[in-house]
Protein backbone atom coordinates (compact mmCIF):
# COMPACT_ATOMS: atom_id res chain seq x y z
CA UNK A 1 0.00 0.00 0.00
CA UNK A 2 2.60 2.06 0.76
CA UNK A 3 6.34 2.81 0.58
CA UNK A 4 6.48 4.84 3.44
CA UNK A 5 5.78 3.92 7.04
CA UNK A 6 5.23 0.66 7.48
CA UNK A 7 7.46 -1.26 4.57
CA UNK A 8 6.40 -2.60 0.99
CA UNK A 9 7.53 -6.09 2.20
CA UNK A 10 5.23 -6.50 4.93
CA UNK A 11 2.69 -6.50 2.94
CA UNK A 12 4.57 -8.71 0.18
CA UNK A 13 5.27 -11.17 3.25
CA UNK A 14 1.58 -11.20 4.54
CA UNK A 15 0.05 -11.99 1.20
CA UNK A 16 2.88 -14.74 0.73
CA UNK A 17 1.35 -16.44 3.90
CA UNK A 18 -1.98 -16.60 3.43
CA UNK A 19 -3.96 -15.60 -0.60
CA UNK A 20 -6.32 -13.23 1.89
CA UNK A 21 -4.48 -12.68 4.89
CA UNK A 22 -7.20 -10.05 6.59
CA UNK A 23 -9.70 -12.41 5.65
CA UNK A 24 -11.72 -10.06 3.62
CA UNK A 25 -13.26 -12.67 1.71
CA UNK A 26 -14.61 -14.69 4.26
CA UNK A 27 -15.60 -12.75 7.63
CA UNK A 28 -18.78 -11.66 8.15
CA UNK A 29 -17.62 -8.34 9.92
CA UNK A 30 -15.47 -7.25 6.46
CA UNK A 31 -18.63 -8.20 4.45
CA UNK A 32 -20.92 -6.17 6.21
CA UNK A 33 -18.41 -3.28 6.57
CA UNK A 34 -17.73 -3.06 2.90
CA UNK A 35 -21.38 -2.49 2.69
CA UNK A 36 -21.51 -0.16 4.85
CA UNK A 37 -19.08 1.72 3.00
CA UNK A 38 -20.82 1.98 0.15
CA UNK A 39 -24.33 2.77 1.56
CA UNK A 40 -22.53 6.10 2.59
CA UNK A 41 -21.61 7.23 -1.02
CA UNK A 42 -23.85 10.18 -1.16
CA UNK A 43 -24.16 9.81 -5.11
CA UNK A 44 -26.19 7.31 -6.54
CA UNK A 45 -23.01 7.30 -9.23
CA UNK A 46 -19.89 8.40 -9.55
CA UNK A 47 -17.50 9.58 -12.79
CA UNK A 48 -14.30 8.61 -11.66
CA UNK A 49 -13.41 6.83 -8.67
CA UNK A 50 -9.80 5.77 -7.20
CA UNK A 51 -9.37 3.49 -4.85
CA UNK A 52 -5.74 3.59 -3.28
CA UNK A 53 -4.79 0.31 -1.33
CA UNK A 54 -7.73 -2.28 -2.37
CA UNK A 55 -6.26 -5.42 -1.62
CA UNK A 56 -7.51 -8.10 -3.48
CA UNK A 57 -10.73 -6.35 -4.54
CA UNK A 58 -13.59 -6.91 -2.15
CA UNK A 59 -14.41 -3.49 -1.75
CA UNK A 60 -13.63 -2.73 -5.45
CA UNK A 61 -16.11 -5.26 -6.84
CA UNK A 62 -19.28 -2.92 -4.45
CA UNK A 63 -17.79 -0.04 -5.95
CA UNK A 64 -17.56 -0.75 -9.18
CA UNK A 65 -21.28 -0.98 -9.16
CA UNK A 66 -21.50 2.62 -8.55
CA UNK A 67 -19.13 4.49 -10.76
CA UNK A 68 -18.18 4.68 -14.53
CA UNK A 69 -14.64 4.31 -14.28
CA UNK A 70 -12.85 3.08 -11.46
CA UNK A 71 -9.19 3.03 -10.84
CA UNK A 72 -7.83 0.28 -8.06
CA UNK A 73 -4.13 0.01 -7.10
CA UNK A 74 -1.98 -2.09 -4.03
CA UNK A 75 1.74 -2.07 -3.75
CA UNK A 76 1.59 -5.86 -3.19
CA UNK A 77 1.76 -7.62 -6.31
CA UNK A 78 -0.41 -10.93 -4.81
CA UNK A 79 -2.90 -8.81 -3.95
CA UNK A 80 -3.06 -6.87 -7.61
CA UNK A 81 -3.12 -10.12 -9.32
CA UNK A 82 -6.57 -11.40 -6.96
CA UNK A 83 -8.18 -7.93 -7.52
CA UNK A 84 -7.47 -8.53 -11.65
CA UNK A 85 -9.17 -11.64 -11.22
CA UNK A 86 -12.19 -10.54 -9.69
CA UNK A 87 -12.61 -8.07 -11.51
CA UNK A 88 -12.07 -9.68 -15.28
CA UNK A 89 -15.61 -9.02 -15.93
CA UNK A 90 -15.31 -5.32 -15.05
CA UNK A 91 -14.04 -3.40 -18.28
CA UNK A 92 -14.62 -0.04 -16.69
CA UNK A 93 -12.38 -1.13 -13.52
CA UNK A 94 -8.88 -1.12 -13.85
CA UNK A 95 -6.16 -2.76 -11.11
CA UNK A 96 -2.23 -1.41 -10.82
CA UNK A 97 0.54 -2.13 -8.53
CA UNK A 98 1.16 1.27 -7.39
CA UNK A 99 3.44 2.58 -4.02
CA UNK A 100 1.32 5.64 -2.99
CA UNK A 101 1.83 8.37 -1.62
CA UNK A 102 5.20 8.17 -3.99
CA UNK A 103 3.20 7.08 -7.13
CA UNK A 104 -0.22 8.72 -7.88
CA UNK A 105 -2.09 8.61 -10.66
CA UNK A 106 -1.97 11.82 -12.88
CA UNK A 107 -5.50 13.60 -13.31
CA UNK A 108 -5.17 16.78 -14.49
CA UNK A 109 -8.14 18.89 -14.92
CA UNK A 110 -9.82 14.90 -15.02
CA UNK A 111 -9.65 15.32 -10.90
CA UNK A 112 -11.71 12.34 -9.12
CA UNK A 113 -15.14 12.57 -7.99
CA UNK A 114 -14.52 9.69 -5.17
CA UNK A 115 -11.65 8.73 -3.82
CA UNK A 116 -11.98 5.97 -0.93
CA UNK A 117 -9.44 5.76 1.65
CA UNK A 118 -9.75 2.46 3.17
CA UNK A 119 -7.58 1.22 5.79
CA UNK A 120 -4.80 2.55 4.98
CA UNK A 121 -4.19 5.94 6.77
CA UNK A 122 -2.59 3.71 9.98
CA UNK A 123 0.59 2.64 8.00
CA UNK A 124 2.05 6.17 7.02
CA UNK A 125 4.89 7.99 9.02
CA UNK A 126 4.04 12.04 9.32
CA UNK A 127 5.82 13.25 5.97
CA UNK A 128 3.81 10.09 4.20
CA UNK A 129 0.44 11.05 5.73
CA UNK A 130 1.24 14.57 4.79
CA UNK A 131 1.28 13.65 0.83
CA UNK A 132 -1.14 11.07 0.83
CA UNK A 133 -3.38 13.72 2.07
CA UNK A 134 -2.32 16.87 0.21
CA UNK A 135 -2.46 14.24 -3.13
CA UNK A 136 -5.68 12.96 -2.17
CA UNK A 137 -7.36 17.12 -1.92
CA UNK A 138 -5.55 18.15 -5.14
CA UNK A 139 -6.80 14.99 -7.21
CA UNK A 140 -10.77 15.59 -5.83
CA UNK A 141 -12.93 17.43 -8.31
CA UNK A 142 -14.82 20.44 -6.59
CA UNK A 143 -17.76 18.80 -4.39
CA UNK A 144 -15.86 15.23 -4.69
CA UNK A 145 -16.23 12.75 -2.26
CA UNK A 146 -14.05 11.19 0.46
CA UNK A 147 -14.81 8.03 1.70
CA UNK A 148 -12.61 7.29 4.90
CA UNK A 149 -12.75 4.03 6.82
CA UNK A 150 -10.37 2.75 9.21
CA UNK A 151 -9.70 0.17 12.15
CA UNK A 152 -10.02 1.57 15.76
CA UNK A 153 -8.46 -1.09 17.90
CA UNK A 154 -4.86 -0.95 18.72
CA UNK A 155 -2.31 -3.04 15.74
CA UNK A 156 1.56 -3.51 17.00
CA UNK A 157 1.91 -2.76 12.85
CA UNK A 158 0.50 0.39 12.63
CA UNK A 159 2.07 3.87 12.80
CA UNK A 160 -1.33 5.50 14.27
CA UNK A 161 -4.42 4.24 15.15
CA UNK A 162 -7.77 4.47 13.02
CA UNK A 163 -9.29 7.45 15.45
CA UNK A 164 -5.75 9.52 14.69
CA UNK A 165 -6.14 8.84 11.18
CA UNK A 166 -10.03 10.83 11.08
CA UNK A 167 -8.87 13.09 13.58
CA UNK A 168 -6.26 13.85 11.20
CA UNK A 169 -8.67 14.69 8.14
CA UNK A 170 -11.14 16.44 10.18
CA UNK A 171 -8.68 19.24 10.28
CA UNK A 172 -7.78 19.41 6.34
CA UNK A 173 -8.53 22.37 4.41
CA UNK A 174 -10.38 21.93 1.55
CA UNK A 175 -12.50 18.56 3.05
CA UNK A 176 -16.02 19.35 4.80
CA UNK A 177 -17.14 15.94 6.53
CA UNK A 178 -20.69 15.67 6.36
CA UNK A 179 -21.86 12.17 7.58
CA UNK A 180 -19.92 9.66 10.15
CA UNK A 181 -20.61 6.25 11.09
CA UNK A 182 -19.03 5.37 14.25
CA UNK A 183 -19.11 1.64 16.00
CA UNK A 184 -16.38 0.28 18.60
CA UNK A 185 -14.54 -1.84 15.85
CA UNK A 186 -14.37 0.95 13.17
CA UNK A 187 -14.52 4.91 12.09
CA UNK A 188 -16.51 5.67 9.00
CA UNK A 189 -16.19 9.41 7.40
CA UNK A 190 -17.29 10.56 4.77
CA UNK A 191 -16.00 14.22 3.37
CA UNK A 192 -16.89 16.72 0.24
CA UNK A 193 -13.84 18.54 -1.01
CA UNK A 194 -15.16 22.67 -0.93
CA UNK A 195 -15.92 24.85 -2.44
CA UNK A 196 -18.37 24.68 -3.31
CA UNK A 197 -20.70 24.78 -0.07
CA UNK A 198 -21.03 20.95 1.09
CA UNK A 199 -24.59 20.05 0.60
CA UNK A 200 -26.31 16.69 2.53
CA UNK A 201 -27.99 13.81 0.29
CA UNK A 202 -31.42 15.60 0.77
CA UNK A 203 -30.16 19.03 -0.45
CA UNK A 204 -28.26 17.78 -3.16
CA UNK A 205 -32.00 16.13 -4.05
CA UNK A 206 -33.81 19.15 -3.45
CA UNK A 207 -36.29 18.71 -0.62
CA UNK A 208 -34.81 21.43 1.26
Amino acid sequence: MTARGTPADYFDGMYAGAEDPWGFETRWYDQRKHDVTVACLPRRRYRSAFEPGCSTGMLTRRLALRCDRLLAVDIAAAAVASARRRLADQPHVRVERMSVPDEWPAVADDRFDLIVLSELGYYFDDAGWDRLVARTVDSLAPGGTLVAVHWRPAVAEHVRGGDEVHRLLDGVDGLARTARHEEADFLLDVFLRVPPPARSVAQADGLW
